[in-house]
């Protein structure tokens, strides 16, 4: 039996644009331009608050916001290559470039921390008076202002869309606010109480929170160049679907699922008697297809008809990846 996917070797024209159209990516690249004019005007700043102070915990910040515009400048550079449509040498599309971004910006984050630990460290065995802080705070605290606004907007637009690039982007944007709300904390105390050592104190700490985050941004982008398969939400919503159409002489096997960037793919194998036309099998694959596109939004859906009279058409029954997988 023949894939709806040979269908595309078969008739390279008009079905090839189709798909084309179907594997394009929107266009989030101005979202990246967005994150680099806050990184670069936060870095302005913070650099700003740590000359005028002396803390080395707002100097970790400035340095976490220079992290900040290289993996902007990466992201966008990712997302411009995700954007293209599928071609012949990238027939599933070029999704799976921003995995390679978010994988980046995670390295970029454990770095940081360590940049922030080794310059902390030798100040908490020699502490330093801070100077002119409730300047610096004001500075810095117009910088994270900043961060929270670009951040809110690159999380609400990279969960719609399903941007790994830009949610990476947003989670390290929410880091930095976070840092900056405790090294602000940490300053103000220190610059009240006299107790210099917590500058230091709180620079560490900040660099384990930001670890953290890191180690969970690169796990995400490993997963998905691993090919992970859809969440536990989705395999559900294609179960449904498949429960809806399974019926005495209409069975399915062979369920298999996996993300690249933004897009969703699904495999699956549809078993009906062997004595039906190929153009019943077809309208029945048809009607499959687009319940699973409309269940799980930007996906792109490959299936195989099999005769359920045919003993050899349950050999391939190991290929199944059902949600209980």
């Amino acid at each position: 039996m023949a894939t709806k996917q040979q269908e595309i070797t078969r008739h390279p024209g008009q079905t090839y644009q189709n798909r084309r159209a179907h594997m394009q990516q929107p266009d989030l690249t101005s979202y990246a331009r967005l994150s680099i004019a806050a990184a670069l005007a936060t870095i302005a700043l913070k650099a700003t608050a740590w000359y005028i102070t002396g803390s080395v915990g707002l100097l970790s910040d400035a340095a976490e916001s220079f992290v900040n515009l290289i993996g902007a400048i990466m992201a966008l550079a990712m997302l411009t290559i995700a954007a293209r449509p599928a071609d012949e040498d990238h027939s599933y599309g070029h999704g799976k470039a921003e995995y390679f971004s978010s994988g980046l910006e995670g390295g970029l984050i454990l770095i940081a921390a360590l940049a922030i630990g080794a310059t902390s460290i030798p100040r908490l065995f020699h502490p330093q008076a801070l100077q002119k802080v409730d300047t610096g705070l004001v500075v810095s605290t117009a910088a994270s202002i900043i961060n929270l606004v670009v951040a809110l907007v690159l999380l609400r637009v990279g969960r719609q869309q399903r941007s790994i690039t830009l949610e990476a982007n947003a989670h390290h944007l929410i880091t930095d606010v976070w840092t900056s709300v405790a090294v602000i904390i940490g300053v103000g105390a220190a610059a009240f109480t006299g107790w210099n050592w917590l500058d230091p104190v709180v620079a560490l700490l900040v660099a384990a929170n930001i670890i953290f985050t890191g180690v969970k941004i690169i796990r995400r982008s490993v997963l998905g160049l691993m090919d992970t398969a859809l969440t536990p939400e989705d395999l559900k919503a294609i179960q449904d679907v498949l429960d809806r159409h399974t019926e005495k002489r209409v069975q399915f096997h062979a369920l298999r699922t996996r993300q690249s960037g933004a897009r969703r793919f699904i495999e699956l194998h549809v078993l009906v008697p062997g004595e039906w036309t190929v153009q019943r099998g077809h309208d029945l694959l048809e009607h499959i297809e687009k319940d699973l596109r409309i269940a799980v939004p930007d996906s792109t859906v490959l299936t195989h008809l099999e005769s359920i009279d045919d003993p050899a058409s349950w050999k391939d029954v190991d290929l199944e990846r059902g949600p209980e997988h």
